[in-house]
């Protein structure tokens, strides 16, 4: 994978190259680009589409030791790394965090078309059981810790109160090792983690909302029509706060609805993208 050089350290990307129209794809918290490879591989015939490992912890690169890896820093972030390589026109497509939200009104100069698959959003932050089980261990010292040695066993990341609540489809045991091994082995890595977990304020959503009524450019809302953690009902209020949003619902996915019907998503994001042409 390429590697670039951003203010907070050292963030590898996926790329797939190509003169196509430019769709960036953004990973949750504890994913990396795993997450879209069915998407990634359904797209790039016809597009160029780029996946950056945000330093949300499942990055192998340790950020520096003063970065800001708040959700405005990552944030931050994904706006920088389209500045560097100099991205146009791009859809912009979010899953699982909200931080692509964070931009909107902001530094969204670079951004052509919305995309929102099941994120946080609103007033749901942090996001079901799973993630007001985490925001609570990254402020107890230890516990987060503690709480992440569960990874280390598939049967007990795959329980609906973990990952697997997250899933319809079954995760592969090697998907949560790659997710989750570089928590678990490196302290740097979960010194990035809490960060962001600790750093987060829980109505910057509710605040974007109000943004997101300017955002006049064409938007898409699909959601996992199965969500737990992210419940369709946000997505719709989403999608009305979005003068020119579409919602859709994606059938046998929950949260992470590019690993649980990436077929289905990677149809709906063509036919947006066919729907809403460029400008000549």
């Amino acid at each position: 994978m390429p590697e670039i050089e951003l203010s907070a350290g050292t963030i590898d990307y996926r790329d797939t190259g190509g003169d196509g129209p430019v769709m960036v794809l953004v990973h949750g918290l504890g994913f990396d680009d795993a997450v879209w490879s069915e998407v990634v591989s359904g797209l790039a015939p016809d597009f160029r589409v780029l996946v950056p490992v945000l330093p949300l912890g499942s990055h192998r690169r340790p950020m520096r030791p003063d970065a800001d890896l708040s959700a405005h820093g990552v944030a931050a972030l994904l706006a920088e790394f389209m500045d560097r390589l100099d991205l146009r026109d791009v859809t912009l497509v979010q899953n699982d965090t909200g931080t692509a939200q964070l931009l909107v009104g902001v530094r969204d100069e670079r951004i052509a078309r919305l995309v929102l698959t099941s994120c946080e959003a609103l007033d749901n932050s942090p996001p079901g059981l799973q993630g007001r089980t985490l925001d609570r261990a990254a402020r107890i010292p230890g516990a987060l810790f503690l709480l992440l040695q569960s990874f280390r066993f598939p049967a007990l990341a795959r329980l609906p109160s973990s990952l697997g609540g997250m899933t319809k489809r079954r995760l592969p045991e090697e998907l949560i090792a790659r997710w989750y091994g570089p928590l678990l082995t490196s302290r740097d890595i979960r010194r990035d983690y809490a960060k962001f977990c600790r750093g987060d304020d829980p109505d910057c959503y509710v605040r974007a909302a109000e943004n997101l009524r300017s955002f006049t450019r064409p938007a898409l809302v699909a959601w996992g029509a199965e969500d737990r953690m992210m419940p369709p009902a946000t997505g719709r209020r989403l999608a009305e706060l979005l003068p020119h949003a579409r919602y859709v619902e994606i059938p046998d996915a929950r949260t992470l609805v590019p690993f649980d019907n990436p077929a289905a998503l990677v149809a709906e994001l063509r036919r947006f993208v066919e729907e809403h042409p460029l400008p000549r």
